[in-house]
Parts: C-alpha cells; structure tokens; sequence
C-alpha cells in the first residue's frame, strides 16, 4: 500500500497529462487508493483489469524486447526468494523459530522422561521395591539404581557415594539399612545390566534437558528479554509457539493472550453458554497462583495486558532490553499487593516514563560496545592486509632477486656461444686460419639449392591448379 518512488516516477513520465481522462488499472486496492490520494489519477481494481494483468504476465516475454520465456521464468523465481528472505528476519540472534522448537522438545522430553523413569521404577522395584518410599525423585531415582545395583552388595564403604546422589546423610543411611532387610526378589547378572543401561539413558536425557532449558532461557534473552522477565522463559516460550511467532503474539488483543491456549474451553463455554475461561497458559506464572480466588481472573486480564506490551515492545524495538520486563513485573506485583493490602499501585505513564530513560541509557551503552567492536575489526583487518601487503613485497624483491641471479650466467653463455660461431675467415689468437671446407661438402650443398628451388615451383603450379 505503498507508493515507491520508480512507481511515481514511471506513472508521471508515462501516464497522460490530463488526469481526468486516463484510467488506471491497479491489482492491489491499497496502492490504487495510494495512487489516488497522491497523484490524483483514477484507479480501477478487480474484475477486468485483473483478466488483463494475468494475460500480460503470461505474455510478459513476448511483450519486453529482449527478455525470454526461460529468462523471465528465473526473474518470477528471484523475485519469490527475494519476497521470502523479506519476511524472514535477517537478524539471526533473534529468530523465534528456534525458541518454538526448543520448547516444543522441552515438553516431549518432559513427557519421555517422566514414561522412562515409571519404567525403571517398575523393573528395579522387584529387586528393591524399598526405594521408591525412601526416594520419590525421578532423576535421583535412576541414579540410586544404576549406583547400587545389587543391594546385596551395598556396604557401609558405599554410603558416601550415597550421600552424593541423595545429599542426605539420614536418607543415605535409610537406604542401607533397607538394602539389608528388603524383601525383593534376587536378581540375575544381566538383569542389572540392562537395568543399569537403562538408567543411564534416563539420566544421560535428564541432563539433555537440563542444557535445553538453559539454551531456552538465553535465547529468550536475547529475541524476547522483556517477556522473559515479565512472566518468565517457559511461559512466554509457550505464549510464543502457541501464536506461532513473536510477530503473531504481538498482533494480539490482551484478551486473546489472557485465554490463548484455553481455546478448547472457550468454545465449549460458548455453545453451552456457561462461563468463559479465565485464564490460559498464564496460569503457569506465579502471579496467577499467588493472588486470591476471587482475584485470580482480574490479575490474569492485567497480566494479559502487560505481556502484549512487552511482546511488541520485543518485536519491534531495535535493541532489546528486559528493563521494560522489569518495570512491568513491578506493576503487577503493586496491583496484587494493591488487591491484598488496599495500596494504590503507581500511575503507568510515570512508570514507562522512567523505564524509557533507563532504556535509552542502556542502548546507548550497547551502542558504544558494538562501536568500539567494529573499530577493532577494522583494525585488525587493517594488521591483516598491511601484513599481507609487506608479505607480498618480501615475494616480489626475492623473485627480483632470483631473476638477477639467473639472468649473469645466460649472458656469460651467450657470448661464449658468439666467440664460438665467429666467421671462418677471421684470424684465430694464434694468426692460423681455419681449414676451407672440403670438396665433396661443397658440391653437396650446390646441388641442394637447385632441388629446393624446383619442390617450390612444383608447389606453386599444384596451388595455380
């Protein structure tokens, strides 16, 4: 909907200049309103114009001199590439879509791990069905089972090994002295192999979790830091791969954040015509479950409100900070202390009136970091090729060098060869002259000139036939 300035430029050089008269046909409406508005000529959209543009883009090589059909077809496709590489953000510290795989994982991890634990649990639980009271943890669970193995094996010397993986001394004695007296049945050698197997991959993608989550939490920083701070990286993670991108999220209306993810329960409220949800995935964040019942519905329409903000200001700030975060998660917790105590919250205006002057000085710092970065880059680009310059002279002289070198002995030979080939008539150093050539040499050589001279005249009269 935007009129560019080669558009102007070709419509005022081409199009007549009494405007009243010509009629224009556009395929977009918002450009032909644009056109209108700005430089006054009629404009048609829809209907015939569009039959007319699909024949010209069929026809397009055979109306342009010049251009081909294979030609025209490569420009359609770099101009879809072009189009597409546009829509996708160039930054690539900040693209979302890593962050919606992530926690997309992060969630089937979850759910892998929880199944696979259950299962250790069962299969050990035969040999030592005690530990499962003494120890609930999953985790710590399959790390006792692969540790202990056989109980019957399990002395005092192991109890500091205990201690490790529990980090309780009395939960570690507990553990020895229900290896002693436990009623589980015994166990065979490759039973506990596969067992212990087992357990260290549960714990080997426990700990694979562990590295995502921190992986989540910096790329949050970094493409979404004011929602992050505001209701944390797991939540927001979800906000965003439940809109989709964090340029959906931020067209959103605060109510639809407010239920996003509770859909299945608003439809259903609405053809009962019972009461709509309240909440969605923001129920997860602390706010929610630390406010009152009759409060809980009221925080949640507000924390909604506060995570539209921070979301468009991630999308569309050029350097993202989480002190809008910050401020932010400060208003919400004034307005639940406001719904507890009765004390009144201070006004948003003289909020974002301070968290814009602590942005711009935390811009203004990132600025002169990434200035003094792109100084040292071209210094060391400057080393870089100067070295490379001094690099290339040291070849040069060394090659001249060479060449000199080489040069003095050829001379030297040349002049040998010239006293060698002097004419016979000249004196030697000694005043003897050299021997004539003998007599049959020289009839030879007269009685090669005449044939030559015949084989060219033969040639000469071949070519004239």
């Amino acid at each position: 909907g935007i009129l560019h300035e080669d558009l102007r430029l070709l419509l005022e050089t081409s199009m007549p200049a009494k405007k009243k008269k010509a009629l224009l046909g556009v395929a977009d409406a918002k450009i032909g309103a644009a056109i209108l508005e700005e430089l006054g000529y009629q404009c048609q959209t829809g209907g015939v114009v569009a039959e007319i543009l699909r024949g010209i883009r069929l026809h397009f090589h055979a109306l342009v001199k010049g251009l081909t059909a294979q030609s025209a077809s490569k420009a359609q496709l770099g101009l879809g590439h072009s189009y597409s590489r546009a829509k996708v953000k160039f930054n690539v510290n900040r693209v979302d879509n890593m962050i919606i795989q992530s926690i997309s994982l992060l969630d089937q991890l979850d759910k892998d791990i929880n199944t696979f634990s259950m299962r250790v649990r069962e299969w050990y639980g035969y040999h030592f069905p005690e530990l499962i009271k003494i120890v609930s943890e999953n985790y710590t669970y399959c790390r006792l089972a692969k540790f202990i193995g056989n109980r019957k094996e399990l002395s005092e010397e192991s109890l500091e090994g205990l201690e490790e993986i529990v980090m309780d001394s009395a939960k570690a004695q507990a553990i020895l002295e229900a290896s002693r007296s436990s009623m589980g049945m015994d166990i065979s050698p490759i039973d506990l192999i596969n067992i212990e197997s087992f357990s260290s991959r549960v714990i080997s993608l426990s700990e694979y979790r562990k590295g995502l989550q921190e992986y989540l939490r910096s790329k949050m920083s970094q493409v979404a830091p004011s929602l992050s701070a505001l209701i944390g990286e797991v939540v927001g993670a979800r906000l965003i791969s439940h809109a989709g991108s964090l340029t959906n999220l931020a067209k959103y209306p605060a109510s639809t954040v407010q239920i996003l993810g509770a859909e299945k329960a608003l439809f259903r409220a609405l053809k009962t015509r019972g009461n709509t949800p309240k909440y969605g995935l923001i129920f997860h964040s602390t706010f929610i479950g630390r406010a009152a019942a009759k409060n809980k519905g009221r925080i949640s329409r507000y924390l909604a409100n506060k995570c539209t903000i921070a979301s468009r200001i991630d999308c569309f700030s050029e350097v993202p900070t989480s002190v809008f975060g910050d401020k932010l998660r400060e208003q919400v917790e004034e307005r639940l202390a406001f719904y507890e105590t009765g004390e009144p919250p201070r006004k948003n205006l003289e909020v974002m009136k301070e968290a814009m002057v602590e942005a711009n000085e935390v811009v203004a710092e990132v600025k002169k970091k990434q200035e003094k970065k792109e100084k040292k880059k071209k210094k060391r680009e400057k080393r870089r090729l100067e070295a490379l310059a001094a690099a290339a002279e040291e070849m040069e002289n060394s090659v001249l060098e060479v060449e000199e070198n080489n040069t003095e002995p050829k001379k030297k030979k040349k002049k040998k060869k010239e006293q060698e080939q002097e004419p016979v008539s000249e004196p030697e150093e000694n005043g003897l002259e050299e021997e004539a050539l003998p007599k049959k040499k020289r009839k030879l050589m007269g009685e090669a000139a005449p044939l030559e001279k015949k084989k060219k005249k033969a040639a000469k009269d071949l070519e004239e036939d």
